[in-house]
């Protein structure tokens, strides 16, 4: 599962990265993690707001830290 994260590095991104990772580690979900920095490249997604979140190529959140559950659901609607 392809995970990026859209944001310019502040503690929300962070904790987002970290969130994600957990969640899956927790779900045994293996998911490539990639953080996402570029301006233009953030903007590209349609987010306006970060942190973004874009699951196998689909925007699934932005703004904001998601919370556990949300997470948690996005995973495993992925999962197969």
């Amino acid at each position: 599962m392809d995970v990026k994260v859209l944001g310019t590095g502040c503690a929300k991104c962070r904790t987002t990265v970290a969130l994600i990772a957990e969640v899956a580690r927790e779900q045994g979900i293996p998911v490539e993690i990639e953080k996402v920095e570029d301006l233009a490249a953030i903007l590209n997604h349609g987010v306006m707001s970060t942190p973004g979140v874009v699951i196998d190529g689909q925007v699934v959140h932005a703004g904001g830290v998601p919370t556990r559950e949300k997470v948690a659901q996005w995973l495993a609607a992925r999962r197969g």
